[in-house]
């Protein structure tokens, strides 16, 4: 296992020699800036909550955020309690102020997962697919700015889905029963 958890480590030391430069840094800054809170997400989840034919995926988006936030970072956050990586690694430079709570899963990665999911899976694909592209895109930068290992991300995606899937299969059961 020992093993596993230094190739988590390295990873971000290698992204951190090979792919880090001053074209991409404010991009991927910017990107994960979108994260934080959730209020990219909460802000198209508002929007669709205006928009007539999609006020239920805006309800939908909502609760997988809300999902998102218990259950990673009320809960699994703190039985898994792992130290965020630039604590363990000395030689890896952050690139944004310290996150103050655990590192897994990543909240930024799941709740876009949580959004993006639900997006792709009830709007037409010219708004999911990009949604999609988003969530991973917020992911990655979180491997790219240092406060994530990649196993970090990888089980926010996995839990941000699972939570988005589940929130859609439970709004169709509630629907069905109405009709």
């Amino acid at each position: 296992m020992e093993g596993f958890f230094q190739l988590d480590g390295n990873i971000l030391l290698w992204i951190q020699e090979y792919i880090r430069n001053d074209f991409l840094t404010p991009i991927f800054k910017f990107i994960t800036s979108l994260g934080d809170e959730g209020y990219v997400w909460i802000a198209i989840a508002i929007v669709l909550l205006f928009v007539k034919n999609y006020r239920k995926v805006g309800l939908m988006v909502g609760a997988s955020l809300l999902g998102s936030l218990v259950f990673n970072n009320m809960i699994i956050k703190n039985i898994v309690a792992r130290p965020r990586p630039y604590r363990m690694i000395e030689t890896l430079t952050i690139l944004i102020p310290e996150p103050g709570e655990y590192s897994f899963p990543s909240g930024h990665t799941s709740s876009s997962f949580a959004a993006g999911v639900v997006l792709y899976l009830m709007l037409p694909k010219k708004y999911g697919i990009p949604a999609m592209v988003l969530a991973f895109l917020i992911g990655i930068s979180r491997l790219y700015v240092g406060v994530h290992y990649p196993t970090d991300v990888l089980g926010g995606m996995v839990m941000g889905t699972l939570i988005a899937v589940s929130v859609v299969k439970a709004t169709e059961k509630i629907l069905m029963k109405r009709k």
